[in-house]
């Protein structure tokens, strides 16, 4: 138990450069104390003591903001940060060194018994506000963008991002260091990829109509007005404001 908690603080340290001595981070970080206490109420848990492990759960959401059920399965290293809103099922799985932010839920989307909430593999990043809902996996290394609504499988190594949340250009490329938010380097999104798309295409469309006018002066037609009524855009200033 003790070894654990050692883990869990140096976890802290590892991950949050606002962490300043051990004292703050045993009496100030409710994530700490969310995952002592889980330890806990799992223990009971699995003793058959399922109304105490309810109840210390129970207590530590009050203490903590943070509710975890108490037959969660939760992995080494695990860190909660800020955590007001977390919540985890009763049938969630959790690897080692996986980081939470505060808002996520990892959620079911049956009232079925059985394996009805998300599996993490180790070192998965979620953001703030993120939901992840179902029997899913998330698979490890996985990032998953601040509020994304994740109801899909996610490979290793892959960034989410979106309601609902999808895969974006960096899938399955690994990055160095810490991503506070789950966020990769590459932030496009679908949406901003198809105005970019749509951008490059008016510009082509913008070229072919000044060819056609160009063919139709040569042959003596006029085109002054067709041309002094042509909207004007720049394409390299719109595409920046899409980014």
């Amino acid at each position: 138990m003790f070894k654990n908690i050692r883990e869990d603080i140096r976890s802290v340290f590892d991950r949050d450069p606002a962490a300043r001595t051990t004292f703050e981070v045993l009496t100030c970080y409710p994530g700490l104390h969310a995952r002592v206490l889980h330890r806990l109420a799992n223990i009971l848990w699995h003793a058959n003591l399922k109304w105490p492990a309810r109840f210390l759960s129970y207590l530590t959401r009050g203490l903590t903001g943070i509710e975890i059920h108490p037959g969660a399965t939760i992995g080494r290293r695990f860190f909660i940060d800020h955590g007001m809103g977390v919540v985890i099922g009763e049938t969630a799985e959790i690897g080692d060194d996986v980081t939470l932010y505060h808002g996520v839920t990892l959620g079911g989307t049956s009232w079925r018994h059985g394996k009805r909430h998300p599996t993490l593999g180790d070192g998965v990043v979620v953001g703030a506000g993120a939901k992840i809902l179902g029997p899913i996996t998330v698979g490890a290394g996985a990032k998953i963008g601040s509020n994304a609504v994740v109801v899909k499988d996610v490979p290793a190594g892959a960034t989410a991002a979106g309601i609902p949340a999808r895969i974006l250009d960096e899938e399955k490329k690994k990055t160095a260091g810490f991503d506070a938010y789950g966020i990769g380097n590459d932030q496009n999104d679908p949406l901003s990829k198809a105005i970019h798309g749509l951008l490059g295409h008016s510009v082509t469309v913008d070229q072919r109509i000044d060819f056609i006018l160009q063919q139709l002066e040569k042959m003596g037609v006029c085109v002054e007005e067709e041309r002094a009524t042509a909207d004007k855009f720049d394409p390299n200033h719109l595409n920046k404001i899409v980014d």
